[in-house]
C-alpha cells in the first residue's frame, strides 16, 4: 500500500521522518510517496484532503478535521519553543496594544497601523499572535523564511517568526518584541502545541495505527541515532550550519513527538478550546485524537 505523504523541509521534521521513508526501520509493507512544503501550504494541502498523511499547524487541525485525524506520534510541542514576534527596530509590547483615541502620541493609537509579516493565517503561530495583540490587523502572510529579510528592507515593522529563524535573527541586527510561546505557557502553564501529523480518517483503522506505530519507530531511531540522517537533513535545510540545525532539532522534538501523552492532549484541547471561546476556529464536533 502506497500513502502520500507530505512534511516540511525543516530539520525537525526531516529528522523525525528520515528513518521512516529510507527504510531504516521496518514500514510494515507500507511504502510512501513524499511531497516537501512549508507548513502553510501544508495546511491549504490538508484543506483540500489532499495528502494521506500530512504535518499541519494546529491551527490549521481545526478546519480538516473533519478529513484527518491526529497521530500521537510527530507532534511538535514544548516549552520555549514558541513563534516570536520580532521588529528591525526597538517596539515595545505596550506600542501593540490597545490604546487612547484621544492620546496625542501616535504610538498610542492601537496595533493596527503596524505592517505585519506572518508566515500564514492558519498557522498556530498567528493564532498566538491574535490572542496577545488582536489590535494587530495589517497582516501579510509569507513564506517564513522570508520574513526577516522584508524587515530588513522595511518592507513589515514587525514579523512573526518560527522554525530556524528563532536562532538567526539577531545575527541579522533584528530586536524581539515579545516570545509568544512564553506568553502561552505564562497565560496557561502548558507546553505551546505548534504542529501534529494527520492521517485520514477515511482510511483503515488497522492502517492508521500501522503509520502511528512506524512513526513512532522512526522518531525512536532519530534519537537513538542522531547522525545517521545528518545528509539528509542537510540537504533541505536551506545552507544551515549544522549547529543551528541540531538546535531547531533539540527544541521541536521531544517526548511529545513520541507520545503525546496525557500533557500534551491537555495542551491541545486547551488550545482548541481557546480558540473556540476566541472564535478564531471553527466547533470541532469529530475526536481529533486517535481512539486505541
Amino acid at each position: 500500500m502506497k500513502l502520500k505523504l507530505g512534511f516540511s523541509p525543516c530539520p525537525n521534521d526531516t529528522f523525525i521522518f528520515d528513518a521512516l521513508i529510507h527504510h531504516k526501520i521496518d514500514t510494515e509493507g507500507l511504502e510512501f510517496e513524499v511531497f516537501y512544503d512549508d507548513v502553510e501550504t501544508l495546511n491549504h494541502k490538508a484543506f483540500q484532503s489532499d495528502p494521506d498523511i500530512t504535518k499541519l499547524s494546529f491551527h490549521a487541525f481545526a478546519y480538516a478535521a473533519k478529513d484527518y485525524v491526529l497521530l500521537d506520534a510527530g507532534s511538535a510541542l514544548g516549552f520555549g519553543v514558541g513563534p516570536l514576534l520580532i521588529s528591525k527596530r526597538d517596539i515595545s509590547p505596550s506600542e501593540l496594544q490597545p490604546g487612547d483615541r484621544n492620546s496625542v502620541s501616535p504610538l498610542a493609537i492601537h496595533g493596527s497601523q503596524f505592517r505585519t509579516g506572518i508566515p500564514g493565517k492558519f498557522t498556530t503561530a498567528n493564532f498566538l499572535l491574535s490572542l496577545a495583540f488582536p489590535d494587530i490587523a495589517n497582516k501579510t502572510e509569507m513564506v517564513f523564511s522570508d520574513i526577516e529579510d522584508a524587515l530588513i528592507r522595511e518592507e513589515i515593522d514587525l514579523g512573526l517568526i518560527i522554525h530556524e529563524n528563532r536562532f538567526t535573527y539577531q545575527d541579522k541586527g533584528l530586536k524581539k518584541v515579545l516570545d509568544l510561546g512564553a506568553y502561552w505557557e505564562e497565560k496557561t502553564g502548558c507546553a505551546i502545541p505548534l504542529g501534529g501529523i494527520v492521517i485520514k480518517r477515511s482510511l483503515p483503522v488497522e492502517v492508521k495505527h500501522k503509520v502511528n506505530r512506524i512513526l513512532r519507530k522512526s522518531v525512536e531511531y532519530a534519537f537513538a541515532n542522531p547522525k545517521s540522517g545528518i545528509d539528509f537533513i542537510r540537504s533541505h535545510a536551506q545552507a544551515m550550519d549544522e549547529e543551528v540545525m541540531y538546535k531547531h532539532i533539540e527544541l521541536y522534538v521531544n517526548k511529545y513527538s513520541l507520545d503525546l501523552g496525557i500533557e500534551g492532549r491537555k495542551a491541545i484541547r486547551l488550545l482548541f478550546d481557546t480558540a473556540l471561546s476566541k472564535g478564531v476556529i471553527p466547533e470541532v464536533k469529530e475526536d481529533i485524537f486517535l481512539i486505541n
